[in-house]
């Protein structure tokens, strides 16, 4: 049974992940470079680490959700690094969207240290998190993906093995080109609609009702139409998942012309100053 967890990174999505595993019968240990998500979690019932070699030594289950930064490489790589403090055996699972080629190296350092590495992007929102609905994309070896299962029940709604380590990575490509256009579309959809003389909630009521209704268009657009643009998922990180896709698909020598629209607009709402907001504030972009 894997009972002593190790956590790192508790921004939007993880401070919530993690306040779900206080529920279960875990012993909790928690970092993050914020000592506000720390606090809360000590709370909670968890116990801070002061660095993630401290949360990573002698747990059965280390968990990281920490976003791709070339600052954040002394944290994974460094003398007080993840990778200094985990023991032979442990299962380290890191559940952020990174690269491909940040994926495979530490899937590389982990077999050099005898740790069971295993991949596994989360999708969804804090609200998600909050209420362990959470869509989790495993890549790696099934038996440690099964082991995973029960912790990752706390905070996830779909558990989705897709193969192995990098296939999860690249099914979240997948998933964020799709999600981000979708945003895109539906905020064309409203400010169209809107300089036809539509309010938005009309709007949406008509795209409720036929063939392109979608959870993400009733949620999002209910949030547009109140004018709340709170994070949820922010925008500067779908800007970068967008740029990564690129990146991917230039290797395959594959054009989409889509995301490259996409990734104009959410470049924009970047320099615009709307980076650190919802990723549906997109359409205040169109609106200028």
């Amino acid at each position: 049974m894997l009972k002593n967890v190790g956590f790192l990174g508790l921004g939007t999505v993880g401070k919530h992940m993690a306040a779900n595993l206080t529920k279960g019968n875990y012993k909790l240990t928690v970092y993050d470079t914020d000592p506000a998500p720390v606090a809360e979690l000590v709370a909670l019932g968890a116990t801070a680490a002061a660095t993630p070699k401290e949360a990573a030594k002698g747990k059965d289950i280390v968990i990281m959700i920490r976003p791709e930064k070339n600052r954040l490489r002394p944290d994974i790589y460094g003398e007080d690094g993840v990778f200094a403090g985990i023991d032979p055996g442990t299962i380290f699972v890191d559940m952020g969207t990174h690269s491909l080629e940040s994926t495979l190296e530490m899937a590389e350092e982990a077999a050099k240290q005898r740790v069971l590495f295993l991949e596994a992007p989360v999708w969804g929102t804090k609200e998600h998190a909050a209420h362990g609905l959470l869509t989790i994309l495993a890549g790696g070896d099934p038996a440690t993906a099964g082991r995973c299962r029960e912790i990752f029940a706390f905070f996830g709604l779909n558990i989705i093995h897709v193969g192995g380590v990098g296939d999860a990575t690249k099914m979240k490509f997948i998933v964020n080109l799709v999600q981000a256009e979708l945003m895109q579309a539906l905020a064309e959809g409203i400010v169209f609609g809107e300089k036809l003389g539509f309010a938005p909630d009309k709007i949406l009521e008509v795209l409720d009702s036929g063939g392109v209704a979608s959870p993400l268009f009733h949620s999002k657009g209910r949030t547009i139409a109140r004018g709340d643009f709170t994070r949820n998922l922010a925008l500067k990180y779908v800007h970068e998942h967008l740029g990564s896709v690129l990146e991917v698909a230039s290797t395959v020598g594959l054009k989409l012309p889509g995301v490259e629209a996409a990734y104009s607009l959410y470049e924009q709402g970047v320099k615009d100053g709307r980076g650190e907001e919802d990723f549906s504030a997109v359409v205040k972009v169109l609106r200028k």
